[in-house]
């Protein structure tokens, strides 16, 4: 029988800080592999089943950016990004291309094993309720949903616009059928974190801005003017149809 243990992939450069994150993973629990560049690190990626990332943004050879753009191409693996201070723009790049959340150097080893284990937690119970989720919210009845010339498959996964296909990243598409299901509804930030994101996410409202950002510039003939997704100031987002 294979292992029941979550496995996280520790990809940093520094040697203190990947000896001190692979100790305390491994004393939770967790099978640890590690990687201190990006080549060898994506290397492991796809030579192991991975559960969880944790990705330093400035490697030699493939940055994280770059590492985190590659692994969402065709990977739903939840990325932790780690950033030093005054890397905030980095940290808003990594959460548009995929990372899931980010922690800022230095940081302690209990916060970490505690964002380890929340992330893990959410991914798990996103995985197991996903489908279930999409078939209570409607059944076999709505399963298709539509919006003028949009249209939201969530059996076969697929979203259409007009006569395109779009190509949605995971959390993306789980927004979209978010958004299609509360039409003319105005949901919050918090809303939105709750059920994409679960309640135990440490982050902050920023990921919705960024996922909103993208999934408009997907949806949207203008993105600087949306139409369909549109921001109620001091509030959340309301999709229009």
């Amino acid at each position: 029988m294979g292992s029941s243990k979550k496995s996280v992939l520790i990809i940093e450069d520094e040697t203190n800080i990947l000896k001190a994150i692979e100790f305390n993973l491994k004393r939770s629990g967790y099978l640890v592999y590690v990687a201190n560049d990006g080549e060898q690190g994506l290397a492991v990626f796809n030579e192991q089943k991975i559960d969880l990332l944790i990705l330093d943004l400035m490697l030699p050879k493939l940055d994280g950016l770059e590492i985190c753009k590659i692994i969402r191409s065709y990977s739903n693996v939840p990325v932790l990004m780690l950033t030093a201070k005054g890397e905030e723009i980095d940290r808003v790049v990594g959460l548009e291309i995929g990372a899931d959340d980010y922690l800022v150097k230095p940081f302690g080893m209990h916060e970490l094993t505690a964002r380890v284990k929340a992330i893990l937690r959410r991914a798990t119970f996103q995985e197991e309720s996903t489908k279930s989720d999409y078939r209570k919210n409607g059944g076999d009845r709505n399963r298709v949903l539509r919006s003028g010339d949009l249209i939201i498959d969530t059996h076969r996964h697929q979203v259409t616009l007009g006569e395109f296909e779009l190509d949605l990243k995971p959390r993306e598409f789980q927004l979209l059928f978010l958004f299609m299901s509360n039409t003319g509804i105005v949901l919050t930030r918090g809303e939105i974190l709750d059920q994409l994101w679960g309640q135990e996410f440490i982050g902050d409202f920023r990921s919705v801005d960024v996922h909103v950002r993208w999934l408009r510039v997907k949806l949207e003939e203008d993105p600087a003017n949306p139409k369909r997704l549109v921001t109620i100031r001091g509030v959340g987002y309301r999709f229009e149809g």
